[in-house]
């Protein structure tokens, strides 16, 4: 009987958040039937004994699911015939496996019931461990606030490039840096002018030493921010001026909506750590004022895979309750003090300190822990 083919793309690798691996990964489905299927339960399963150690119902399966082969609709999750969709992954563990040997099994129902058919594959291994790139912040002082969701259905891990014959995840560990003060806002005075957004402008610093691959300015900031709706640009144009950095080894940071004439860096130039390559700035498509890095395998801002990496050392503050709080310019909530976090990425809505002593600023550090 036919149904879906089920693969993994690439090799994922792990990263630490907030004390605890998690391993993040694309399962990708083509419905290989004569007829739409609709996912209802998906395991995750040890490949070498069976051992189920993941279980997704259909509730939980549905919100992990994406891609272009759904129709869109609120709660729709079948797959036609001949479509392709995406399970978004992200599997947590407390200690670091010596090793991991993956395969998934996926049961599914057609449209007019009847017996459940099952696929299995998708297998993956992990084998060692691997370390991922660790380096310096790429902006200085705080507060800041690492805006990404691995869940969010618009966001940058789920936002698919089918570039040069090839599906990628460029923006898979991609954070946007918008600077917010202790009340929570991002902006003083009028929203709708860039200059008022408190991290506009501010220097951007290379994270670790090594050369420029790329340095693209130029092009113009448009002369006023409509907040929470994103510039329209051709797709070519959508990381606005940015700059990449070769770390060597196959990694690449990229620096996207940097300020309009700020760049000081060019290709080809050496940098070390703590340069200033850029300033902060309201350049291609972009809801308003801020920084995206991410970090990839290629020196091209789309035909390439994202990977994960883990700053050195950062003083997480406290965080956001929701992107609507944060929307709201609602007060986050900080922490009872300051928490030093050192090789790990920030966890999402986080609101961070760079620059050491890392103490609050207008905020009483008796506030209650969220």
């Amino acid at each position: 009987m036919q149904t879906f083919d089920l693969r993994v793309p690439g090799q994922p690798a792990p990263i630490k958040v907030n004390g605890q691996w998690q391993l993040l990964y694309e399962l990708h489905l083509d419905n290989y039937a004569a007829e739409p299927l609709q996912p209802k339960q998906l395991r995750v399963l040890d490949a070498d004994n069976g051992q189920v150690l993941r279980d997704y119902d259909e509730t939980a399966l549905r919100a992990m699911l994406g891609g272009p082969g759904l129709s869109g609709k609120q709660g729709d999750a079948t797959i036609a015939p001949g479509a392709h969709a995406v399970i978004y992954l992200n599997l947590s563990f407390d200690d670091a496996p010596a090793a991991l040997h993956l395969t998934h099994q996926l049961s599914a129902t057609r449209d007019n019931g009847g017996t459940p058919l099952q696929a299995q594959g998708g297998t993956l291994s992990l084998q060692p461990w691997p370390a991922p790139v660790t380096f310096s912040p790429p902006l200085r002082d705080g507060y800041w606030v690492a805006i990404y969701d691995s869940s969010w259905p618009r966001g940058h891990r789920r936002t698919l490039y089918a570039v040069n014959g090839a599906v990628h995840v460029p923006g898979r560990y991609a954070i946007d840096w918008i600077k917010v003060d202790a009340q929570g806002r991002y902006t003083k005075g009028d929203p709708t002018d860039k200059n008022h957004w408190l991290g506009y402008g501010a220097e951007v610093l290379a994270v670790a030493d090594g050369k420029i691959a790329a340095a693209m300015d130029g092009m113009p900031e448009p002369a006023k921010v409509d907040p929470g709706k994103p510039t329209r640009v051709p797709l070519q144009d959508a990381s606005g001026n940015y700059v990449s950095l070769d770390l060597g080894g196959g990694r690449y940071v990229f620096y996207e909506h940097l300020k309009t004439g700020s760049i000081t860096v060019k290709t080809g130039q050496a940098v070390h750590r703590g340069d200033v390559i850029g300033r902060l700035g309201y350049t291609g498509e972009t809801t308003g004022p801020h920084l995206h890095m991410h970090v990839a395998d290629a020196n091209v801002p789309l035909d390439a895979e994202g990977v994960p990496y883990a700053l050195d050392q950062f003083g997480w503050m406290g965080s956001y309750a929701s992107i609507a709080d944060f929307g709201g310019e609602k007060k986050w909530l900080p922490s009872a003090s300051a928490v030093v976090r050192r090789g790990e990425l920030p966890a999402p809505l986080s609101v961070l300190s760079f620059t050491p002593p890392y103490v609050f600023k207008e905020v009483s550090a008796k506030t209650k822990s969220p």
